[in-house]
């Protein structure tokens, strides 16, 4: 039986990419997404994300091999707490017992080199806490005091944080569940897009995000070490950021910072 992938974001960018690199490989796939996909959900609200499991598990027939969560925003708002980090956990933690049905089962998870830099503690701490209206309304206030652009490295930041508790606690790595966080740099996505045609924008861009291993990455780049960490072959790899920034994350921090 060929391994089912579910991912969502499947739509465009990385996850697009991505279903495109395991359907070539004679895997299944079932795209989770607000349109052009197997199941049509909007993560940002409970009902969405409960509505997504159920199809998930009634497309699966009970039994799903990998997991890799692309949805996100990228647009400065409250809706990046609901997307990018409950959109993704509630989502992940709902399909634990599923996933764990498989013999290999694998989680990837979509960070951010955004999750280095500068964050808003409040928020962070919001997201881990599980309190989702508290950091919604954190970001609000950071919306209102001019501070918008903090709250994606927040979530992100959190994202990673989750990830590498949960990856070795009771019913994950002991399941035999893998479970990692890919941190892109800057990459070449329609999300990206108006960012690439404001030259002050990209200039902000590769001063707080060199790349200096070729440049901005296309979404294949991050798909194919997705497709390496969901993989049979990966059977030791968990609870790890893998940084495809193109040397950004080295660039930025101490080089001792291991």
């Amino acid at each position: 039986m060929p391994r089912l992938t579910v991912i969502t974001g499947s739509a465009s960018g990385i996850g697009r990419a991505l279903a495109d690199q395991l359907r070539a490989r004679g895997e299944e796939v079932v795209g989770v997404d607000l349109r052009d996909a197997d199941v049509l959900a909007d993560l940002a609200t409970a009902e969405g994300r409960a509505a997504a499991v159920d199809a998930v598990r009634a497309l699966g027939g009970g039994g799903v091999d990998a997991l890799v969560t692309c949805a996100g925003v990228a647009e400065p708002s409250p809706l990046m707490v609901r997307i990018n980090y409950f959109g993704t956990v509630e989502f992940v933690e709902a399909l634990r017992p599923v996933l764990a049905a498989s013999p290999s089962p694998r989680v990837a998870v979509i960070g951010s080199i955004s999750g280095t830099m500068g964050n808003d503690e409040r928020t962070r701490v919001a997201c881990l806490a599980g309190d989702e209206e508290a950091g919604v309304a954190r970001a609000a206030e950071l919306t209102e005091a001019g501070r918008p652009h903090s709250i994606y490295p927040s979530t992100k930041a959190a994202l990673a944080e989750w990830a590498r508790r949960t990856a070795v606690a009771p019913g994950w790595a002991d399941a035999g569940i893998a479970l990692n966080v890919v941190a892109p740099g800057v990459v070449l996505t329609p999300m990206t897009t108006g960012l690439f045609e404001d030259p002050v924008m990209r200039e902000l861009m590769d001063a707080a995000v060199p790349m200096p291993l070729n440049g901005y990455a296309p979404p294949e780049a991050v798909a194919a070490v997705l497709a390496f960490l969901v993989s049979e072959a990966n059977t030791h790899v968990t609870g790890q950021v893998v940084y495809v920034d193109g040397g950004a994350e080295v660039t930025q921090r101490p080089a001792d910072l291991f």
